[in-house]
């Protein structure tokens, strides 16, 4: 019988870590729906942008006082979670504190990990307060209301769960090992925990014993049930940051890559030596489909972007055209492609195929929000992970213009102008110089 609670934990453990990576592989699944493109050049600029933005979060520390609470949240889960290669272990064996034949470099890792503990809480306080009683307007935006404020909430309200039990299962450790308890021998430092004591101080050993087995179980299952919860959470970014940044665009800010298809055009109309009725060869295939109208017109970044997406509003509080009242938001682009994803996916798994009638033009983005775009870059130079939401705005919209000949009618005038005249003005190239005379 001495055996059930590791056989109890293993099997816990197996189910946690099976729905986990279940999860995951719906997520490449969904990833892999979108075009390939190759991303794999100059590794060393990518790994370098990995450690300075993912790993070092220099983009964080822009905004300071939300980018230092952000650094300790990110590095209480990274390290604090080191402790939990202690708890498996000990679930999984029967041991208590394997890792005290440390010694006195153990107690430097709890006390670290307690003070970082504490940290977590005060900066998980302040991140509740600047996002339910402060009214900071990127907080505010439409598409905040609903699950989206209530998944950021949770998220908070995990952290804190966590923590407390983290410090509670240290107290009651700590006082037993000062009452001599069997199974419980002298190991590790608790600077923080300790001021807990006197709550429990006139607890019995069986009772002190049943608090730290209760605090045990549910920070290890806290943790479990915080890992499947990320799968329906905007803080899946937690994983997804760091392939994120590595498969970010690394071309000049601005700069849109050519369609190849009209560039042969292009190239054609301008060599004087080809002939302009001539068939193209048999083994030529038809243009593909300009621009994207759905998920599975975007390539596999831009999906793996909506994954990533933290939804902290930084693109739409630096956007031009969300400023001046325009009804664009580069993160709600973001989270419409998420969501509009997520659906695909479900139809996939469900019947195969995608259900005709809905797509992510017009179904969930508008051509009001898309045409509202001035292409400055801003909500891909604010992003903290890298995200481009402009290059999903400019993949639409060459959809509306190529595939379905739906510019705004300013717009139209300028093609007009430049395929008639040469230039965008409405006047003949003849006329050009004709401004000198008057």
């Amino acid at each position: 019988m001495h055996l059930l609670p590791n056989i109890l934990f293993a099997i816990i453990l197996i189910c946690g870590i099976g729905f986990f990576v279940r999860n995951i592989r719906k997520v490449i699944g969904r990833i892999k729906l979108g075009r390939v493109i190759d991303r794999t050049d100059n590794s060393k600029q990518r790994w370098g942008n990995v450690v300075r933005i993912a790993l070092g979060q220099s983009k964080m520390v822009v905004r300071p006082v939300s980018g230092i609470m952000h650094i300790i949240v990110y590095l209480g889960f990274i390290i604090i979670n080191l402790e939990v290669l202690e708890i498996i272990i000990d679930g999984l064996f029967g041991t208590h504190r394997i890792f005290a034949f440390m010694g006195s470099f153990y107690n430097v890792l709890i006390a670290s990990f307690e003070i970082l503990a504490l940290l977590v809480l005060i900066a998980v306080i302040v991140f509740w307060v600047r996002r339910n009683m402060q009214r900071i307007k990127r907080f505010l935006s439409p598409e905040m209301k609903g699950w989206p404020k209530q998944d950021a909430n949770i998220i908070l309200y995990f952290e804190v769960v966590l923590m407390v039990l983290f410090l509670t299962m240290n107290a009651a450790d700590l006082q037993l090992q000062r009452l001599g308890a069997d199974h419980y021998e002298a190991a590790g430092s608790f600077p923080v925990s300790q001021y807990l004591l006197p709550l429990i101080d006139s607890m019995s050993v069986e009772s002190l014993v049943l608090l730290e087995r209760t605090a045990w179980w549910i920070h290890i299952l806290g943790i479990l049930v915080f890992l499947n919860y990320l799968y329906y959470s905007k803080h899946l970014h937690i994983l997804l940051a760091f392939p994120n940044v590595y498969f970010g665009k690394l071309t000049p800010a601005g700069q849109f890559p050519n369609n190849e298809a009209v560039t042969k055009e292009v190239e054609l109309m301008m060599d004087p030596n080809a002939d302009p009725f001539a068939a193209p060869p048999e083994s030529a295939e038809p243009p593909a489909k300009f621009g994207a109208s759905d998920v599975i017109d975007l390539n596999q970044v831009q999906l793996l972007n909506a994954y990533t997406c933290t939804e902290c509003g930084r693109c739409t509080s630096v956007c031009p055209a969300n400023q001046t009242g325009k009804k664009l938001s580069p993160r709600k682009i973001m989270m419409d492609t998420r969501d509009r994803l997520e659906e695909v996916g479900k139809q996939m798994e469900k019947n195969g195929k995608i259900e005709e009638g809905k797509q992510l033009l017009g179904d969930y983005i508008s051509t009001e929000e898309l045409w509202a775009c001035t292409s400055c870059n801003a909500c891909v130079e604010a992003c903290p992970v890298s995200i481009d939401p402009l290059s999903i705005i400019m993949d639409m919209r060459q959809f509306l213009v190529m595939e379905q000949s739906a510019a705004p009618s300013e717009l139209n005038v300028t093609m007009t102008n430049i395929e008639n005249n040469g230039a965008p003005w409405p006047f003949n190239q003849m006329d050009r110089a004709n401004w000198i005379n008057e």
